[in-house]
């Protein structure tokens, strides 16, 4: 049985660990901390999955990560303002924070989720591996099978619609032209 677990946690959390540290490290201020915030990570889902494993691996070893990095926030009691926009960037509702502030942060969602739902399927799928599932840009080319130029387009493309859609035209900006549109799709390869 725990020959079985080791390989499972080699096998589904292990090889996470690049994009993981790439998480730790862009949210957490201190990055003396972050091995240590992973290996208690890695300690919290190996115990879990000693009495069941989760049917998600990766979303769950994220899951507890973000957990941990709330709970270390709580702990400090000492938050900086860096710190608490980090925190709700993490989507963990803290005490301290209002009723409004939550409304808020709901409808922000809101509209971020239905400009991503609207984007062109070439751009979704895109901006959901290189911003979601944090995948670099020549592992998205090659799931896709497009060039690495491709990826590089769609993503500016579907960043660019999204913040239209959530926060407006930009006045500074000229609307996005239909050549500028075909041209970042030509290059399907």
């Amino acid at each position: 049985m725990v020959h079985s677990l080791q390989e499972w946690f080699k096998r589904e959390i292990v090889v996470h660990e690049r994009a993981l540290m790439r998480f730790i490290t862009r949210v957490w201020p201190n990055r003396d901390e972050a091995e240590d915030i992973r290996q208690e990570a890695y300690i919290k889902v190996y115990e879990a999955a000693a009495n069941a494993r989760p049917v998600a691996a990766k979303s769950f070893l994220f899951t507890v990560t973000r957990h941990l990095m709330a709970d270390r926030i709580r702990r400090g009691r000492i938050v900086s303002i860096e710190l608490k926009e980090d925190l709700e960037s993490l989507c963990v509702l803290v005490d301290e924070l209002s009723a409004e502030q939550r409304v808020g942060a709901r409808e922000e969602f809101s509209r971020l989720a239905q400009a991503f739902e609207t984007l062109p399927a070439v751009c979704r799928d895109v901006v959901w591996l290189r911003k979601v599932e944090s995948l670099s840009q020549k592992d998205v080319a090659r799931r896709l099978g497009v060039p690495a130029r491709t990826v590089e387009k769609r993503v500016a493309r579907g960043v660019r619609l999204l913040a239209r859609a959530v926060f407006g035209e930009p006045t500074a900006r000229q609307p996005e032209s239909t050549s500028e549109s075909e041209g970042a799709e030509s290059d399907h390869g």
